[in-house]
């Protein structure tokens, strides 16, 4: 029993090590790189199909600089970009975007009330979960879980990162089967209305 308590502590011990380990200041000697396709901050990005960086928490950032760094989340605009860094380095870099500030759009008005409702409640119907479960009421995202803000993020961003989980596109990750699970059941009014909501969501 004394040893299964111990586990369970160096457990949680190592896991609140690994989130939190970045270094902001360190992270934006890196971070100029990163402006060329997610603006300054990572809060503008480029093109709306890319996507806001600031913000949407550190472990969920690092965990997708290791996933993308190792090619197991393939991003072709990506290639080479992390190559030269190392884990410190990622989560330095991860600790310097969270600490940036999202900015919030604006939704489609005529798609906010669908889109709330599939946020906040789901889809009883097709045994959608509501996104807020994990994301958040707020879309503020769950950090130490590392469950990702969604609160401001792109519309198209959010659309094409759900159409690609519903294919089976985007796998890699903790969380993925869930999100494809989720992502399977959704139409593409859904997505588009849900996706409209969150950019505009604080």
């Amino acid at each position: 029993m004394k040893k299964l308590i111990a586990g369970v502590v160096l457990g949680v011990s190592l896991a609140a090590t690994a989130y939190g380990a970045g270094d902001p200041e360190a992270g934006e000697a890196n971070a100029a790189v990163c402006a060329g396709c997610h603006g300054e901050n990572g809060a503008a990005p480029i093109m709306a199909v890319y996507p806001k960086l600031s913000g949407l928490g550190e472990k969920y950032l690092y965990q997708q600089l290791a996933l993308i760094k190792s090619g197991d989340r393939p991003i072709p605009e990506m290639t080479g970009i992390l190559d030269n860094m190392s884990d410190q380095d990622l989560q330095n870099l991860a600790a310097y975007f969270d600490g940036k500030e999202m900015t919030i759009g604006e939704a489609d008005p005529e798609l906010v009330e669908a889109g709330r409702s599939l946020y906040r409640g789901g889809n009883l119907a097709s045994g959608i979960a509501a996104c807020s479960a994990c994301h958040s009421p707020s879309g503020k995202g769950n950090g130490p879980a590392g469950y990702p803000r969604l609160s401001g993020q792109t519309a198209e961003y959010v659309q094409k990162q759900l159409i690609a989980y519903r294919k089976g596109e985007r796998d890699a990750g903790g969380q993925s089967q869930v999100m494809m699970d989720i992502a399977a059941k959704l139409t593409d009014t859904e997505i588009e209305a849900v996706s409209s909501y969150i950019s505009g969501l604080h």
